[in-house]
């Protein structure tokens, strides 16, 4: 929702009528991205609201305002650092479009340079942690360049991909957006922010959503043109073929029919299922010796067995993948219950292992988790010398 009134209020800045502010604030809530990340609490949701939350202020510094909103804007960037490091590129990029087509009298004061050491002192802790363990996050993106991540995109899909979460009918607006940003001198920035953006997370195989900040504010620009330009049906009538987004983002459909959603949207079949999958950990469990602790493949299962585990009387899930390895391992070299760990990992840590059973998701969804193999592991050693070859990033 803030996101969608930010919206509206980047286009009363730029001069729109309350038409124009409805439609800016209506394709906002309309696409893909806005759905998606509104809908799943996770680290690129506050990197939304934080990017949008900049452009409106990085706006207001270009159109004239007191050279000390930079400060405000340094907070806000160093607060959404804490969740995503992605607005660093924002920040970076947007001092390089100023110093190439401006206004670079932005940039003559002190005000921009305090509020990079604000967001700096933000980032201090991240960045020291990271260096301190090697830069684990320089893996990840790694990772998610191989295609490692369920929701990696190819370079050749990046732009067909983009297109389709944005919502391919929204076009109209953020191009005319866009457009009319270039064609005004002191906004011709965001435009070069949106193309160096644009090359640099296809260059580094990132994800089309990676630029999701960014589209707030061009429907800020484009709707009043098209207002402006097109018949009164016409606006609305791209809001109304832009209405199938909401059956892809959220969860409308029953599931039995979510499969082709699923294909366009991983995240949508990695919500499904959770307290039945937790269920099923238990019923495998209560076949094990008492005190059996449990073991994932990735994050999302161990997520789930905490949140709904405790009724069951399970015990705090491990996972060696990303953050939260750092959780801890099992205690010692008990055997433990292994949740959709790969055969040939199991095979390079167990000196026995058994399946004890497998996993099926509601209506057979084709998730992850559907039809992984929950095995009982007698680890060859203790999982504190073993963890490293569980650890994994991506």
């Amino acid at each position: 929702m803030t996101v969608v009134v930010l919206a509206g209020a980047m286009a009363r800045r730029l001069g729109a009528s309350r038409s124009g502010q409805l439609l800016a604030a209506a394709a906002t809530a309309i696409c893909g991205f806005t759905l998606g990340m509104g809908h799943l609490l996770s680290t690129s949701t506050l990197d939304l609201l934080g990017w949008t939350a900049l452009c409106l202020l990085f706006l207001r510094i270009v159109q004239g305002a007191d050279s000390r909103w930079w400060l405000v804007a340094g907070v806000v960037a160093g607060l959404t650092l804490q969740a995503n490091v992605l607005v660093g590129f924002l920040l970076v990029s947007l001092v390089v479009a100023l110093a190439l087509v401006g206004p670079r009298s932005v940039l003559a004061s002190p005000w921009p340079w305090l509020a990079a050491a604000v967001a700096l002192a933000f980032a201090a802790p991240y960045l020291l942690w990271q260096a301190d363990h090697g830069w684990p996050q320089l893996d990840v993106a790694r990772g998610i360049a191989r295609g490692d991540s369920g929701s990696s995109a190819s370079r050749a899909a990046f732009v067909p991909l983009l297109l389709l979460e944005v919502g391919p009918w929204l076009l109209p607006i953020w191009g005319w957006g866009l457009a009319r940003l270039w064609r005004e001198r002191a906004l011709r920035c965001f435009p070069v922010v949106f193309a160096l953006l644009f090359a640099v997370f296809i260059l580094t195989a990132g994800k089309p959503y990676y630029l999701a900040g960014l589209f707030p504010l061009l429907f800020a620009a484009g709707a009043q043109p098209l207002v402006d330009a097109a018949r009164g049906w016409v606006p609305a009538l791209l809001l109304v073929l832009s209405l199938p987004a909401v059956f892809v983002t959220l969860p409308l459909l029953p599931v039995s029919a979510v499969d082709p959603v699923v294909a366009v949207n991983y995240d949508a079949g990695e919500t499904i299922g959770w307290p039945e999958l937790v269920r099923q950990v238990a019923t495998a469990r209560a076949g094990l010796p008492p005190g059996t602790p449990i073991l994932t493949g990735n994050y999302g299962e161990a997520g789930a067995i905490d949140r709904f585990g405790p009724t069951l009387r399970l015990p705090p899930a491990s996972s060696g993948h990303n953050g939260y390895a750092e959780w801890g391992h099992p205690r010692g070299s008990v055997p433990a219950l292994v949740v959709g760990i790969d055969q040939s990992v199991l095979d390079r840590v167990c000196a026995d292992v058994r399946t004890v059973g497998r996993l099926r998701s509601p209506s057979d969804v084709d998730n992850d988790e559907n039809g992984a193999r929950l095995s009982y592991c007698t680890p060859a050693g203790t999982w504190r010398s073993l963890w490293p070859r569980l650890r994994h990033l991506g």
